[in-house]
């Protein structure tokens, strides 16, 4: 019988290609060096498509491929897949969560003592000799009892919500509505929230439902002594309003693992000396690599056998 055939997008981690390879015809897009080409040589067979949630599917590729069954994503992140277009064609979407959500809380916390304790400036203090030239350190701030605010009380929210209790740091939220059986505090306004705490945690999705949602009017409400933490999307803040705040020290700072643009960042982050930056690794540990893999394979291996998906999204 022959092996349905599966387009992938982008590349994934060493193995990941291979155990694809073991069970369908993959064919490498991203390797293509004229794209347009390729679909139209292969567009007809393939059946599935493998993506990556910071890669998505376009619309215009949906067009292309008469076949689509089922689109793969390695991720949680939805918005950068054309689901309209899923839908009106019947295509079926699964992705990965709840295998990243433990990773992507713990960077979280990461990001926030990074900045609290000036972690990347004390490694740049100890290495390019200045400890033993200028002493000490100037002093930092303490986390354990700040306000955290937590911008999207879903998977991960909840789960830095934990994290961010065990340092003793009151907990509010912000979501489309309250969640009664959560012991944390619902705000119903954003700016209220902002104004609230210490620290300001985007954990929600991606899209257009979200995008901008950290405006420039809760930043002025975080205020000079507050602090934004970003684990979710770029999208999610209005980038421009956030540099303005940052330049102008309107915020105490930011710590970011996500930017709109990736990778090539408004390089007016790098000049700033009140951000942390990382390079969108929430998910990346071997471990939680290894899983989302192991979870989107497993989605488009169920479709193939005629079963329901394991994490369908439509």
């Amino acid at each position: 019988m022959t092996r349905p055939a599966v387009l992938v997008i982008g590349p994934y981690p060493p193995g990941d290609i291979e155990l694809l390879e073991a069970s369908y015809q993959v064919r490498r897009l991203w390797e293509a060096d004229d794209k347009t080409s390729f679909l139209r040589e292969h567009g007809s067979t393939i059946r599935a498509i493998a993506t990556r949630g910071d890669l998505g599917v376009s619309g215009e590729l949906i067009a292309a491929l008469p076949r689509l069954e089922m689109i793969g994503i390695y991720g949680v992140g939805v918005d950068g897949v054309d689901l309209a277009a899923c839908r009106a064609r019947s295509v079926k979407v699964s992705n990965t969560p709840d295998v990243l959500t433990g990773d992507v809380a713990d960077l979280a916390l990461a990001l926030m003592l990074a900045f609290a304790r000036d972690i990347a400036k004390g490694d740049r203090y100890v290495r390019d000799g200045t400890w033993g030239d200028k002493g000490n350190m100037p002093l930092s701030t303490r986390l354990y009892g700040k306000r955290a605010g937590i911008v999207g009380l879903g998977r991960i929210g909840k789960a830095v919500a934990k994290r961010a209790a065990a340092f003793d740091m009151p907990i509010s939220y912000f979501g489309r509505s309250a969640q009664p059986d959560q012991p944390y505090t619902y705000v119903k306004s954003l700016t209220d929230l902002a104004a609230r705490t210490d620290y300001l945690i985007a954990t929600l999705a991606g899209g257009a439902g979200t995008a901008k949602l950290i405006s420039a009017d809760v930043l002025k409400a975080l205020g000079p002594k507050g602090v934004f933490i970003n684990v979710a999307r770029g999208s999610v803040v209005d980038e421009a309003a956030l540099l303005e705040a940052l330049e102008r020290k309107a915020i105490a700072g930011a710590a970011l693992d996500v930017f709109l643009n990736e990778p090539k960042i408004n390089p007016r982050f790098i000049a700033l000396d009140n951000v942390v930056l990382i390079p969108h690794v929430g998910s990346a540990t071997r471990e939680t690599r290894a899983a989302m893999g192991q979870l989107m394979r497993d989605n488009i291996a169920a479709h193939f056998a005629g079963k329901p998906l394991l994490t369908p999204v439509t």
